[in-house]
C-alpha cells in the first residue's frame, strides 16, 4: 500500500520537471548558454526531486523498512523512464535523441535525476533516523 500512496509524491515530480524544462529553455539557456543550461537544469531537478521526497513522502506513506523504500524508489524510477519515453515519443522526439539523454558526456545529467529518483526514499529514511 505504501508504494501506491507514494505515487502521489511521484506525480508531484511531473509539473516540477516541466517547469524545470521551461526554466532551462527560456531562462538558463539565455543567461548561461545552452552548454551549461543542461547540466545546471539536471542538478536543479535532482535537488527538487529530493526535496519533494523529503517534504511529502513521510507525510503520505508510512514507510517502516528499507525494503519499502527500495520498492518505492524502483517504482518511481520505472515510472519516470516510461513517462520520459512516452512524452518524448508523443512530442515527436526520435528514440535516438531520448537514448542520448543517458550519456553524461553530452552534459545531460539525466542519469543523476534517475539516481536521485531511485535513492531519495532510502536517503530520506536514513536521514530521518527512524520510520516515517
Amino acid at each position: 500500500m505504501n508504494v501506491l500512496k507514494s505515487l502521489i509524491v511521484w506525480l508531484c515530480f511531473i509539473p516540477v520537471a516541466v517547469l524545470n524544462g521551461g526554466l532551462r529553455e527560456y531562462v538558463l539557456a539565455k543567461a548561461i548558454g545552452e552548454e551549461w543550461a543542461l547540466p545546471v537544469s539536471g542538478a536543479i531537478l535532482s535537488v527538487c526531486v529530493f526535496l519533494i521526497t523529503k517534504l511529502l513522502l513521510p507525510r503520505i506513506a508510512r514507510v517502516s523498512s528499507s525494503k519499502d523504500c527500495w520498492a518505492i524508489g524502483g517504482c518511481w524510477l520505472v515510472l519516470t523512464i516510461a513517462f520520459e519515453f512516452a512524452a518524448g515519443l508523443a512530442g515527436d522526439d526520435a528514440p535516438t535523441d531520448l537514448i542520448a539523454a543517458y550519456n553524461p558526456l553530452t552534459g545531460n545529467l539525466w542519469l543523476l535525476v534517475l539516481a536521485t529518483t531511485l535513492l531519495s526514499p532510502i536517503i530520506v529514511k536514513h536521514l530521518s533516523g527512524n520510520d516515517y
